[in-house]
């Protein structure tokens, strides 16, 4: 973190407090400004968001590729050439539908903006329009030149400020905040009940092809059947892991309203403590309901929640 000395630099006052008259006590609570959400509300949020970074768009076409990989393994390799129907049409239909449910998280993750500051809105002319009281602070993010609300970071990759910033994840091309942070934690989940389906089935196909012909249970030669189930079962195993790692992660940071950002750093907490049930439902969307699975539905953040800037 900066030191106060460090962070006046990108500090407007209020007119007639000078830099020197707020001391060390510009941090104090009743110096911030409570704002509305609509003010500090990216331009782009009703417009498509795609981060145009290399390294993350080859990592989200690598994710759509193996999930296609598993697929294709699993219909014309283990399901398809299966003598019972019923085990073939209930596992493909589950698996089918997991797997899209995965890829359509993993699309609104990567397509939704994350909660983005506008950027350059730090002019001397907007500030003041906030009328700001003698003592009131604002800070500004020196590397987009917005004016940045509480619990905001600058993700180097975006070049924006990012509204409660977890991380940058490659693998969805995408920072997770605010407004995406439910369909990333929903695709770590189908994700990792696709990987834990697929290594049940590889199971269960190696038991099955043990007991009987080799030749009768894959319409592809022995040797090529091993090596597909062999590689599935790898990447199987590989995400399962690290899914459940991220996903167990992002509940716990959700549970306590703590991001990733915030714990690496060891901020100190300024925001009010709500409950953890709260905090689920300020991602998830109010109330409870099956819409909490669904990455088609948008979550309600809370329509009279407000925002301060940090200073």
């Amino acid at each position: 973190m900066k030191s106060p000395v460090h962070r006046c630099r990108d500090v407007e006052h209020a007119r007639g407090q000078g830099r020197a008259s707020t001391g060390a006590n510009y941090l104090q609570a009743e110096q911030r400004i409570p704002i509305s959400k609509d003010v500090i509300t990216s331009s782009s949020a009703s417009a498509m968001w795609f981060i145009r970074d290399v390294c993350g768009i080859v990592c989200a076409m690598i994710t759509w590729l193996l999930v296609l990989y598993a697929d294709f393994v699993v219909l014309f390799v283990m399901l398809l050439p299966s003598k019972n129907l019923m085990y073939s049409i209930v596992n493909g239909t589950l698996f089918n539908v997991l797997a899209f449910l995965a890829l359509s998280s993993h699309l609104r993750a990567m397509c939704t903006d994350p909660g983005a500051v506008p950027k350059g809105n730090a002019t001397k002319e907007y500030i003041e329009s906030l009328q700001l009281k003698p003592g009131q602070v604002v800070y500004k993010c020196p590397k987009c030149c917005s004016i940045k609300p509480d619990r905001a970071h600058h993700c180097s990759v975006c070049k924006r400020c990012i509204r409660k910033m977890d991380h940058h994840c490659p693998w969805v091309n995408n920072c997770v905040g605010e407004n995406n942070q439910k369909y990333f934690v929903l695709f770590t989940m189908y994700i990792a009940l696709i990987s834990l389906h697929a290594l049940l089935m590889v199971v269960f196909h190696f038991l099955y092809c043990f007991e009987d012909d080799w030749t009768k249970c894959s319409s592809f030669s022995p040797p090529a059947t091993v090596i597909l189930l062999i590689l599935l079962c790898f990447e199987g195993l590989l995400f399962l892991i690290f899914t459940c790692v991220m996903f167990g992660t992002q509940v716990h940071s959700i549970c306590n309203d703590e991001t990733g950002i915030e714990q690496l750093k060891k901020e100190e907490r300024r925001w009010a403590k709500k409950t953890k049930w709260m905090n689920m439902r300020a991602v998830f969307g109010h109330p409870f309901s099956l819409l909490w699975f669904s990455p088609f539905s948008t979550p309600d953040h809370g329509k009279a929640e407000t925002y301060q800037y940090v200073v």
